[in-house]
């Protein structure tokens, strides 16, 4: 009577060690598609604070070259393809704020192509939009800084941030809006 009993329950922990390592499996690969993401989400991440940072880099040249030429100067729309010519320094002679001007924009320009720079903005397109402040006798400007670029992923933008336009629009494309004020010193 045992043998009979001890023939039926044969085969009935290798269907448990199957269930099990299916469970495991299963598992595994919401770990790995976990840490995908994450890593998605760290590459945008690392995008959009080096958005920042040179966002923060063009404000604070145009600070430092305050003139009352400031709109003139400094109001352009250009890419990460635009190429950049200027081989003029002004480290070692005097320059002019036009002059420092085209310098900063020409190394700002640089600084955000994507196949010199590891980890750089890919497809970046810049909208610098200074405006005068009506009342304070040319010595006071609005600043807005627009940084857009391609990212890896799509997502639907809210109303808002679909209104701003810098670059070409698409279900990829980031942006960072920066907004300062100048108070010229002289």
């Amino acid at each position: 009577m045992q043998s009979s009993q001890t023939k039926f329950q044969k085969g009935f922990t290798l269907i448990e060690v199957l269930i099990a390592f299916i469970i495991l499996s299963f598992g595994l690969l919401g770990a790995v598609a976990l840490q995908a993401k994450a890593k998605q989400a760290s590459f945008d991440s690392m995008q959009r604070a080096a958005a920042v940072a040179l966002g923060n880099d063009i404000i604070q040249r145009i600070r430092a070259n305050d003139t009352p030429q400031l709109v003139g100067l400094y109001a352009k729309t250009f890419n990460s393809e635009t190429s950049t010519t200027t081989s003029q320094t002004c480290f070692t002679a005097s320059c002019s704020a036009a002059q420092v001007a085209a310098l900063d924009l020409e190394q700002w320009k640089r600084a955000i192509r994507a196949r010199e720079n590891t980890g750089a903005l890919d497809d970046a397109t810049v909208c610098i939009r200074p405006t005068a402040v009506g009342g304070s006798g040319g010595k006071a400007f609005n600043l807005e800084v627009i940084i857009s670029w391609q990212g890896r992923q799509e997502f639907t933008a809210n109303d808002a941030t679909a209104a701003i336009e810098c670059g070409e629009s698409d279900k990829k494309r980031r942006l960072v809006v920066l907004t300062s004020y100048i108070y010229l010193r002289s």
